[in-house]
């Protein structure tokens, strides 16, 4: 991609208009705050991952199932199967909301001037009029017991879903505590492909804990104002990948270097 072309998406310091930051940046701040100051106060961004465009699919086609229960007002049968006491929600935001691109959920956070937004993938509501708030995964693994929330990739998971609480909390509704993820795994033990492929269903109950959220958007604005680039973590590849290239870059240059001073 051309950096250039992403610097006028860089925080400025002191600057006045709200800044606008998707959940996902709130997790790259988690994981690794020199990475996020590298992208967000100098433009420069880790590269794109390829996009998971069966990923995507089975999200569409998900969100067009529990959409056929959404309008008829009943429960799907996934979440009968858990005994799951909800239907997906009915409401005329709803399109906006799984927007993640252009819209989303967002709230303006005013201590910080810093707006909050992400698509959520799906909204149930309970007999008690609180709002559930659903994860869509897609994934394939032998053993549907090795589903999890277990691990870093498990621990980025449960931070999306605290924060998608978070800001519709503050969006006036009441939220449940306990959110859903909705894995979908493919399965490998069909004994040959015949142009489909299909899926187990397993649904993950989580609890959120919420209450990391705004210190840490605090923490995020300090970042963002200040003039000095925070410490790279220890866990952080990137930053190792980027270390280790400029050490070797170095070494090499030094190299070439002597060689050309030395005598003939």
């Amino acid at each position: 991609m051309a950096y250039g072309s992403y610097k006028s998406r860089t925080y400025e310091p002191g600057q006045q208009a709200a800044y606008r930051l998707s959940r996902s940046k709130i997790d790259a701040f988690v994981k690794c705050p020199r990475c996020f100051y590298l992208d967000q106060r100098l433009g420069i961004k880790q590269p794109d991952t390829y996009p998971l465009t069966l990923n995507i699919a089975v999200d569409e086609l998900m969100k067009k199932e529990f959409d056929i229960h959404r309008a008829a007002g009943t429960a799907h049968p996934f979440m009968k199967s858990y005994g799951i006491d909800a239907v997906p929600l009915q409401h005329d935001r709803m399109d906006e909301w799984r927007d993640a691109l252009r819209r989303g959920v967002e709230t303006l956070h005013e201590p910080t001037n810093l707006s909050i937004r992400g698509g959520v993938d799906d909204i149930w509501v309970n007999p008690k009029g609180e709002f559930i708030v659903v994860d869509y995964k897609a994934t394939s693994k032998a053993d549907m017991a090795n589903i999890n929330l277990d691990g870093d990739l498990g621990a980025q998971y449960q931070r999306q879903l605290e924060v998608y609480q978070w800001i519709i909390r503050r969006l006036g509704f009441a939220v449940s505590k306990t959110g859903y993820f909705v894995y979908v795994n493919g399965k490998k033990d069909a004994k040959a492909f015949d142009s489909k492929l299909e899926f187990d269903v397993k649904i993950l109950p989580f609890d959120g804990e919420t209450a990391w959220v705004e210190p840490t958007i605090h923490k995020i604005k300090e970042c963002l104002e200040s003039p000095d680039m925070p410490e790279a973590k220890e866990t952080c590849e990137f930053c190792k990948y980027r270390m280790t290239a400029y050490r070797a870059e170095m070494a090499q240059i030094a190299k070439d270097k002597k060689k050309k001073e030395a005598p003939l």
